[in-house]
């Protein structure tokens, strides 16, 4: 059965740190790109950072740049991201992806594999 597990989320204040994983099982990773994505309750689910098959290109969007990073370690069949300075508007349901067709991109349509999802809170 090919899946994603995600793990590492919960609740912390304003200020701190998080990191989440994502392991495949049934599939192995090392030639797609993979992404984090998140959903706020209300709105649209956004593409938060991804990173190529071989953890050369990263990409991040801009309100988390220089506080979250992506990692690979195919070996491990594993993706994650540390997220610092964590703020209250980075509440979201967060969700790893992959993208079988692509060892670069990361559309948000073109994601084909897809985790449960892990909830992060950021409250004081």
């Amino acid at each position: 059965q090919l899946e994603f597990v995600e793990s590492g989320g919960g609740s912390v204040q304003p200020g701190g740190s998080l990191t989440v994983s994502c392991e495949a099982t049934g599939f192995t990773l090392d030639v797609y790109a993979v992404g984090w994505f998140r959903q706020a309750p209300g709105k649209e689910r956004e593409g938060v950072a991804c990173i190529s098959s071989s953890g050369r290109t990263i990409t991040y969007t801009d309100s988390v740049k220089g506080r979250f990073t992506i990692s690979r370690d195919n070996a491990k069949n594993t993706v994650w991201m540390q997220m610092d300075s964590l703020k209250p508007e980075d509440t979201a349901m967060y969700y790893c992806a992959a993208n079988t067709r692509s060892t670069k991109l990361c559309p948000i349509q073109g994601m084909n594999y897809w985790g449960k999802g892990t909830l992060i809170t950021i409250s004081s």
